[in-house]
């Protein structure tokens, strides 16, 4: 009896990479991905390489030349950095500046704690006074710096009209180098609390109220909850807010050229109003462009550093 075999049945070798029926390849959606991502980055890279690269780079550019913006700029090479280094009134912008830093920077962040810490608690018409603190910053730095003139001036200023009635004599604020720097600090100081405010009670809102209940059952003090769970939990804010008011500080301009115009004799003079005057009333524009760039390589430097060594720039405790 004849055996009937069936025909062998051939199967088709499956590739184990290949994708599953109904399902898109991943390297298309991959590309999707990456075209809605720069789709959407596309306008900020556009204007941050507008109006920051490209001037970046121009200022650079005229660095290393001699130009009065009139004529054809000529190259100067290193002749401006040259310069910077041995002109007095310079290094003298550069500690005035240093010194604007120390007097401002810390003051305001421990004062925007403090005020963060009252608002944050019970207190009668917490908004009113939020929005009494943060109107100072609202209001322009020209407009700011107006109403610290009418307050500081020597002869018809509140201030001195103030210590003239309870029998003290008025400060030279604009003929003494060191009262005229404190004016400009003590106006500074009242511009920028309250952004100090703010960012503080936006990261004390954040810190759980179940750390300071555990807190108080183990018999911890206000000051031990304040030094050990506080202070701690606030170390990206206090991170953003340094960096924020350093630069603020290197950079500052409008204050200090309405109140003293850097004077009396350069005592209140900053690296950018420095660079102002000698870029449009000196008409060396190479020249304050290379203070420009001393300025940006130390802001960089200092951000560099902070980013570098601390610890709580992206997480608490």
């Amino acid at each position: 009896m004849a055996t009937v075999t069936s025909p062998a049945r051939t199967t088709t070798p499956t590739r184990k990479d290949a994708p599953a029926p109904g399902r898109r390849p991943r390297s298309a959606a991959r590309l999707r991905e990456s075209v809605a991502a720069w789709t959407m980055l596309a306008p900020n890279l556009t204007l941050v390489t507008v109006f920051l690269l490209v001037p970046l780079v121009m200022a650079l550019v005229l660095s290393f030349q001699y130009s009065t913006g009139l004529g054809s700029p000529t190259w100067a090479g290193f002749a401006n950095y040259r310069q910077l280094a041995g002109d007095p009134v310079f290094w003298r912008t550069v500690l005035n500046t240093a010194v604007f830093c120390v007097a401002t920077v810390p003051v305001e962040m421990a004062l925007g704690l403090g005020l963060a810490l009252l608002f944050n608690s019970v207190l009668p018409a917490r908004p009113v006074w939020r929005t009494l603190v943060y109107l100072p910053m609202v209001i322009s730095g020209v407009a700011t710096a107006l109403i610290g003139t009418l307050m500081f001036d020597e002869n018809i200023g509140l201030l001195n009209k103030l210590l003239g009635t309870v029998g003290l004599g008025g400060l030279p604020w604009q003929t003494d180098g060191a009262a005229a720097m404190g004016s400009v600090v003590l106006i500074t100081l009242w511009m920028r609390v309250g952004f100090n405010m703010v960012i503080y009670l936006a990261g004390l809102q954040g810190i759980s109220p179940e750390l300071y209940e555990a807190a108080r059952v183990e018999g911890a003090s206000y000051w031990q909850q304040l030094r050990n769970i506080t202070v701690p939990m606030l170390g990206p804010s206090t991170f953003f807010l340094l960096i924020m008011n350093v630069i603020y500080s290197f950079q500052v301009f409008d204050t200090v050229f309405v109140m003293t115009l850097g004077g009396p004799g350069h005592s209140t003079d900053v690296m950018i109003t420095y660079a102002y005057r000698n870029g449009f009333e000196g008409r060396q524009q190479g020249y304050a462009a290379a203070i420009g760039i001393v300025l940006y390589v130390l802001v960089m430097l200092f951000t560099a550093l902070q980013w570098r060594f601390s610890r709580n720039r992206d997480t608490v405790g």
